[in-house]
């Protein structure tokens, strides 16, 4: 349904890295949800007034309150799609998270009532209802909410939408919650044996599990979190085709909403080259960029000796002494200076976030074995952390 009306509604409908079609996709799902979850509302509400089934009403308020989900995330993929403005000059496509992260929340609020009502089942077991109505009412909400969940999920993942993602888990937790509800009336249909308030508890853990991993998802990249390998992989690929640029280091990804990521790095130039030349290639390389991934990008440019002998040579060998501390561990901004009585090696060394051994330590470490190899060199360290 939502690829046919997508082809109706939206214009180059199969572009899904565009801003706008990801906007009209994100709106278009949400309306579906609201209309599917205010219809079966409805339904169930009626059926459970003739049937005078508590349970089926109970439900339909349930399917009221997803309807209210769909309106959060709406409102944030409309949102989230405004122009930047004075105010937001990186736009406001973090909205969209801040959507996702509050349908999160209402799952878990979900989780906690469903174990709260049933542990209350289980100390003062209630009548199920075994109806032929409510059996049918069921099985179609499961069919409804099956289908909810896998047009959010197909389409969170086209679009890199996390919002969607928690919506899709919503509909899934549903799923299960109803499809455990008409366990327990077969179970009571067949063995007379009331499970309901233990089948409750078992499907409010999965509910509230679901709802940590949807927060998770929503809320790391809010605090900043660090980028995909393969993305990284992708930049540094795209910056080391050029034929100027040596290497590369200090990269950091700011993300201000899918689709609106700032790239910001520094790259090493061979320091004799025509300064005009190396400036043209930085450029090349930021369009390049923003050509492939779709990033605004920042590219400072290090000069760096490379045909220099002596200083390549001296670099590779304090580059070894430093992965002899730890493989992770690399080096960047490596200079020389040479005096009458001894020789300054100025460099940068940089250390995973979560690195076992002090700054510090790590900086005495280095010094102590260039000191011991090369008694007339002292080292001069800057520590730094990896961003990705």
């Amino acid at each position: 349904m939502i690829g046919l009306l997508g082809k109706i509604f939206i214009k180059d409908c199969e572009n899904y890295n565009d801003a706008e079609v990801r906007r009209k996709y994100g709106m278009l799902g949400s309306i579906v949800g609201i209309i599917l979850n205010v219809l079966l509302f409805g339904f169930k509400y009626f059926a459970g007034f003739i049937s005078g089934s508590v349970a089926i009403m109970a439900d339909a308020f349930n399917n009221l309150s997803d309807a209210g989900s769909s309106i959060i995330t709406l409102v944030g993929f409309k949102f989230a799609g405004m122009k930047p403005d004075n105010e937001h000059p990186f736009g406001h496509g973090r909205i969209e998270y801040i959507s996702g992260f509050a349908v999160a929340i209402a799952i878990i609020l979900m989780g906690f009532e469903l174990a709260k009502t049933s542990i209350v089942k289980i100390i003062h077991p209630q009548p199920v209802d075994t109806s032929m109505v409510a059996f049918i009412i069921l099985l179609a909400s499961i069919l409804v909410k099956a289908y909810m969940a896998l047009y959010n999920r197909s389409y969170g993942k086209k679009l890199n939408s996390a919002a969607m993602r928690a919506t899709a888990t919503d509909s899934l937790s549903d799923v299960v919650a109803t499809s455990v509800v008409l366990l327990s009336m077969v179970i009571m249909m067949v063995t007379k044996i009331n499970v309901d308030g233990i089948c409750g508890l078992l499907v409010a853990a999965f509910i509230l599990f679901a709802g940590y991993g949807a927060a998770k998802d929503t809320l790391s990249p809010l605090l900043g979190a660090k980028p995909e390998p393969e993305f990284v992989q992708q930049i540094k690929d795209i910056v080391m085709e050029n034929k100027y640029v040596v290497g590369i280091h200090d990269l950091i990804v700011h993300d201000y909403g899918p689709g609106r990521l700032i790239i910001s790095l520094h790259a090493e130039v061979p320091g004799d080259e025509d300064i005009f030349e190396l400036h043209d290639a930085i450029d090349n390389v930021e369009a390049e960029l923003d050509k492939k991934l779709g990033c605004l990008s920042v590219i400072h440019m290090d000069p760096i000796e490379s045909n220099n002998e002596v200083v390549v040579n001296m670099r590779k060998e304090v580059e070894k002494l430093v992965k002899d501390i730890d493989d992770e561990l690399t080096i960047h901004d490596f200079r020389m200076v040479a005096g009458t009585t001894h020789t300054n090696l100025i460099f940068d060394v940089v250390l995973p976030q979560e690195f076992s051994i002090k700054d510090d330590d790590v900086r005495k470490m280095v010094q102590d074995k260039i000191q011991e190899k090369y008694p007339n060199h002292f080292a001069v360290i800057k520590i730094e952390k990896a961003y990705v």
